[in-house]
C-alpha cells in the first residue's frame, strides 16, 4: 500500500516538473489603424521531454464572452471562422501541411476594422499537460478626416457690424478624438463641438467667428488638428467684399493765386473695386475751367478765388457708395516752405517750442530780478531814519556829520551901547562869567576850529566850561561838501541820508 502511494506522489511531482517548463508566448498588446494589418504572435515553448499539441484555438473575448476566431488541428486541418475567414490566417505555412507544425500559431489581421478592436486569447491543448493559454489586447485606431472650408465663396461686410462665422475646420470619424487650434492675426473667436458617432469614433468641429470689415480682407486663417503625435494643417484667405473708403488727395493747404497745375484726386480702397466717381462742389457747380478725367479733377490755367469751396467725391461699388469731403481755400500769397524745401517734423516743433518756453522763461526772471534790484536800490538811497541820530556840537563846531549848527545861543549878558546909530554890534559887559571879544580870542577860536572834533549824544549829561560853549558869528563858518543841511539847523552826513 506504502509502495503505491510513492508511486502516485513521484508521477505527480513529474507532472509538475513537465507543466512548469512549458509556456505561450504573446505580446501584451498590439494596435494599428483602421485598413491596416497587424499581427497576433503566438509561440508554443515546449517541454523537455515535449508534450503532444493536440489543438490551437485564437478566440476573441468581448465584453466577457468569447467567440472562435481560428481553429488549427493536426487532425483536422485549419479552418477560420466567420466574420474573420476573409481577413484572418495563420502567418506560418507549416501549420496549414497535412502534418503541421503547430508551435507558432501567429495570425494576421488584413484590412482591420473598429470592430476587430478587443482582447484575444491562444489556447494550446496538449496532452498530457493540459491547456495552455495567454492574451494580447488588440487596439484599433481611426485617423480622421479633416477638412477647412469657407462659409461662403464672398463674405460681405455689412455697415450693421454683425459677427459671421466665416470658416469651418471638421475633423471627422477620428478615434481618439482630435484637438482643433486656430492660428491667425484675426481679432476672432472659436467655437468647438464634439460627436460621438456609434462605431466609436468622434467628430470634432470648430468655427471662426469674426466681424468683417476692409481690414478682414486677404487676411489667412489656419486650421491646426492634432490627432495623436500627427499635426493636419490647412489654410484659406479670407476674400471680404466692403464699400469703398474715399479720400480725396491733392490739396496741400498751399493753394495761392496764380498758381499752376493744382489738382484733386479721389482715392478709394474698395472690394470690388470702384465703377463709379461722382464730383460736385457744395452750395454751387464745379468752376469752368475744371476737366474731368476718371476720379480726378484737373483745373486749367492759374488760381483763383472762384476755386474755393468745398469738393465732394461720391465713389461706388457693387456693395455700396460712399463719400470723401476736403474743404479748399485759396490764399493771396503761398505759405514758404522751411530753408531747404523739407518739411520740419512736428517732433522738432515740439522741441523749439520747448526750448523756446524754457528761454523766454528765463529772460523774464532776468528782467524781474533787474527791477527789483533798481527799486530797492532806489530805496536805499532814500532817507528812512529818524532825527534821533542828531549830535551837539561840541569842541571844534563839528558834529559827527561834521556840519555846525546855524546859530548857537546868545548869551544873556550882551548889550548894544547907546551911541552906534549905524549898526548895534554886541559887547560882552564886564564882570564875572564875561568875556570880551578881541582879536586874541578870535584867533584862540580859530585854533579850536583846528582841532579834532568830537560829540555828545543828546542823553549824555557832562558839564563843559564856558569857553567850550562859546561862538562867533563872524565869520559864519563853511558846511563841509559831504553835509547837508536840516530844516532844525542840524546838519547830517550824505551817508547818513542815503544809508
Amino acid at each position: 500500500m506504502a509502495t503505491c502511494v510513492g508511486i502516485w506522489i513521484l508521477l505527480i511531482a513529474l507532472h509538475v516538473q513537465a507543466a512548469d517548463g512549458q509556456m505561450v508566448q504573446m505580446d501584451s498588446s498590439k494596435s494599428g489603424t483602421v485598413g491596416s494589418q497587424v499581427e497576433l504572435r503566438c509561440i508554443f515553448i515546449n517541454s523537455n521531454p515535449p508534450v503532444k499539441i493536440s489543438q490551437v484555438t485564437w478566440q476573441k473575448l468581448l465584453n466577457g464572452t468569447k467567440q472562435n476566431v481560428a481553429i488549427a488541428n493536426p487532425a483536422l486541418g485549419v479552418s477560420v471562422l466567420p466574420p474573420f475567414k476573409e481577413r484572418v490566417s495563420f502567418k506560418q505555412a507549416a501549420v496549414r501541411h497535412r502534418t503541421p507544425s503547430l508551435e507558432d500559431t501567429t495570425i494576421v489581421f488584413s484590412n482591420l476594422q473598429l470592430s476587430d478592436e478587443a482582447a484575444y486569447i491562444c489556447e494550446y491543448t496538449t496532452f498530457p499537460a493540459g491547456n495552455r493559454e495567454n492574451m494580447v489586447n488588440l487596439t484599433v485606431f481611426a485617423p480622421p478626416m479633416t477638412r477647412m472650408t469657407l462659409t461662403t465663396p464672398t463674405i460681405v461686410a455689412r455697415a450693421q457690424k454683425r459677427k459671421m462665422t466665416v470658416a469651418t475646420c471638421v475633423s471627422a470619424n477620428g478615434k481618439p478624438p482630435s484637438v482643433i487650434k486656430w492660428d491667425t492675426k484675426l481679432k476672432g473667436e472659436a467655437t468647438f463641438q464634439e460627436t460621438r458617432n456609434q462605431n466609436g469614433t468622434v467628430t470634432v468641429r470648430s468655427n471662426y467667428v469674426v466681424m468683417p470689415s476692409r481690414e478682414t480682407h486677404k487676411q489667412k486663417l489656419t486650421c491646426i488638428v492634432t490627432y495623436r503625435s500627427e499635426k493636419i494643417i490647412d489654410s484659406v484667405v479670407l476674400n471680404v467684399q466692403y464699400e469703398p473708403e474715399v479720400k480725396i488727395q491733392g490739396f496741400d493747404g498751399n493753394w495761392y493765386l496764380n498758381r499752376q497745375n493744382v489738382q484733386l484726386t479721389c482715392s478709394a480702397d474698395a472690394n470690388p473695386p470702384v465703377t463709379i466717381y461722382q464730383w460736385k462742389l457744395l452750395n454751387g457747380s464745379l468752376p469752368s475751367n475744371v476737366e474731368i478725367k476718371n476720379n480726378t479733377l484737373f483745373f486749367k490755367g492759374p488760381v483763383t478765388y472762384d476755386l474755393a469751396g468745398t469738393y465732394v467725391c461720391d465713389a461706388t461699388n457693387g456693395i455700396g457708395t460712399r463719400t470723401g469731403i476736403v474743404d479748399v481755400n485759396i490764399t493771396d500769397f503761398p505759405n514758404n516752405p522751411p530753408p531747404g524745401g523739407s518739411e520740419i517734423p512736428q517732433e522738432q516743433h515740439n522741441a523749439g517750442a520747448a526750448i523756446g518756453g524754457a528761454v523766454g522763461g528765463v529772460a523774464l526772471l532776468s528782467i524781474a530780478a533787474i527791477l527789483l534790484f533798481i527799486f530797492l536800490r532806489r530805496r536805499q538811497r532814500t532817507f528812512k531814519g529818524d532825527y534821533s541820530t542828531k549830535k551837539h556840537v561840541f569842541g571844534n563846531g563839528y558834529s559827527k556829520a561834521g556840519g555846525l549848527p546855524a546859530h548857537p545861543p546868545i548869551p544873556k549878558n550882551l548889550q548894544y551901547p547907546d551911541d552906534s546909530d549905524d549898526e548895534k554890534k554886541p559887547a560882552q559887559i564886564g564882570g564875572p562869567g564875561g568875556f570880551e571879544a578881541s582879536e586874541r580870542d578870535f584867533d584862540a577860536e580859530q585854533e579850536d576850529l583846528k582841532r579834532p572834533y568830537f560829540t555828545v549824544d543828546e542823553g549824555e549829561s557832562r558839564d563843559y566850561d564856558e569857553r567850550t560853549l562859546a561862538f562867533q558869528y563872524d565869520p559864519e563858518p563853511e558846511i563841509a561838501d559831504d553835509m547837508i543841511s536840516q530844516t532844525d539847523g542840524s546838519v547830517i552826513s550824505k551817508k547818513e541820508w542815503y544809508v
